[in-house]
């Protein structure tokens, strides 16, 4: 989930009336530097990253006990004598996470309608690449674990972090042809479907009846209100928690829920682009007659049309993704990290299963991602299964398969569900945080001496429509 903000050229509209120019011109040379660290791509993993570093700080520091506290605070709901309460941490980790999955449900079900996963040859390489890029990993896990109690958690160093993956290919520059890009947000798209896929099977509780009859009534409520024509994304929030409530109840991880609805909106625009111009067309003419300007109430009919020929301009889909970007990149994601990624450094042993533990984790991100990578897209190409995107050699899939071994957001997910409140958990989340941070040093080392500083003519091509559509 890569930042698409863009700024265009500023306004040279009068300030609205009953405003202080001098008020607006101060506010607005002191927000200009954050909108435009917003607009860096990188800016959403630097925000992750503090986050982590502020978890670690205060999980070894004597606000230890203080943090832990605030983390099992406990909130919940009550009427009368029936009542649902959970910590901070859970609300965290399987609430706000629900969103997360929601926005990767929207990124799926866009990149299989238009996007690199719409065409079996254009999917190929990265659905290879990806494949090698989660068994390899997961088998050098294995190889270390086999047979100790921490042989479960294997799924762990399976998973990519998009959000530092794509910042680092965004720090060098030119280097990194367009093709190339999107050649691991596609990776990285099936890579969390992967994760997804793993998650639902292998770190679930047992499955209830009930819970399933539940969440089918909800999953049933959204396509009914579908087939009626309900736009309104709030509309569907009742039937989402219902959703959620009967995949929680089921012993499915609930955040499952948010990949499901995300996988059934609506992917196709109602209006369109020409339909947006021709009610504007039509609304402008409108306000041009006097006995439109004269009369509000038209006036307010023609502009509640026009906004929803606005806001149906673009799909659901696309809708809802530019809408939850902002606060899942620099909200849920970092404040996610924050909670989970306070290791206590004293307590962690690194000898024994804490050993095969970090070995398992740190070898499979840092050398089985682009080891599978590479070996299952060498033999996709080879049997003539898929083909390199114009532009990107060898050298470039390497790059991705190194910095793909940036395993964080996913990974610490994964590990708090393969270790719930076990010691050798602080030891898994200490191997991502160390394999990240090797794999993106190698990412970036190898990238600016094996990418051309200027693309060639082939690779810096303008991306097609479906291209661009993916890098937003």
């Amino acid at each position: 989930m890569s930042s698409g903000r863009r700024h265009g050229s500023r306004s040279h509209h009068p300030p609205p009336p009953g405003s202080w120019p001098a008020a607006r011109s101060a506010a607005r040379r002191l927000f200009s530097p954050v909108e435009s660290f917003l607009s860096i791509e990188a800016s959403s993993g630097v925000v992750l990253l503090a986050a982590a570093v502020l978890a670690l700080i205060l999980a070894n520091s004597p606000w230890r006990t203080a943090y832990e506290a605030v983390l099992h605070t406990p909130i919940g709901l009550r009427v009368g004598r029936v009542a649902f309460e959970r910590d901070l941490h859970f609300w965290i980790n399987d609430g706000l996470m629900v969103v997360f999955f929601f926005v990767v449900g929207l990124e799926i079900k866009r990149e299989l309608y238009a996007g690199e996963l719409s065409q079996i040859r254009r999917a190929a390489l990265p659905a290879f690449a990806a494949l090698g890029g989660m068994l390899v990993p997961a088998g050098i896990y294995h190889f270390w674990n086999a047979g100790t109690p921490a042989a479960g958690a294997w799924g762990v160093p399976m998973a990519t972090d998009i959000a530092f993956a794509v910042g680092v290919l965004a720090l060098l520059g030119k280097r990194v042809p367009p093709a190339l890009r999107i050649l691991l947000l596609a990776l990285a798209v099936i890579d969390d479907l992967g994760a997804i896929i793993v998650i639902a099977i292998f770190y679930s509780s047992g499955i209830s009846v009930a819970g399933l009859v539940v969440a089918g009534s909800g999953l049933f409520l959204i396509f009914v209100m579908q087939k009626f024509g309900v736009r309104s994304p709030w509309a569907y929030v009742p039937a989402a928690l219902v959703t959620w409530a009967g995949v929680y109840t089921t012993g499915i991880h609930p955040t499952i829920a948010g990949v499901v609805i995300g996988l059934l909106t609506p992917v196709r625009a109602w209006f369109g682009t020409e339909g947006l111009v021709e009610h504007a067309t039509a609304t402008v003419e409108a306000v041009k007659t006097e006995q439109l300007a004269q009369n509000g109430h038209g006036l307010h009919a023609r502009l509640s049309e026009l906004d929803v020929a606005r806001k149906e301009a673009v799909s659901p889909v696309e809708r809802l993704q530019h809408a939850l970007h902002g606060w899942v990149a620099f909200g849920i994601m970092p404040l996610f990290a924050l909670a989970n990624a306070g290791v206590s450094l004293g307590a962690a042993r690194l000898d024994g299963d804490g050993l095969t533990v970090l070995l398992g984790v740190s070898l499979g991100l840092v050398v089985g991602k682009p080891l599978g990578i590479m070996a299952f897209g060498w033999a996709a190409v080879r049997l003539h299964v898929a083909a390199l995107p114009a532009g990107v050699g060898w050298a470039g899939l390497l790059v991705v398969g190194l910095v793909a071994g940036i395993g964080f957001t996913m990974a610490l997910f994964i590990a708090s569900l393969a270790f719930p409140a076990s010691a050798l958990g602080d030891v898994a989340k200490l191997g991502i945080f160390g394999a990240s941070a090797v794999a993106a040093a190698m990412g970036s080392t190898a990238g600016r001496f094996l990418l051309p500083a200027s693309p060639s003519p082939a690779a810096a091509r303008t991306p097609s429509k479906a291209e661009a559509s993916t890098e937003s």
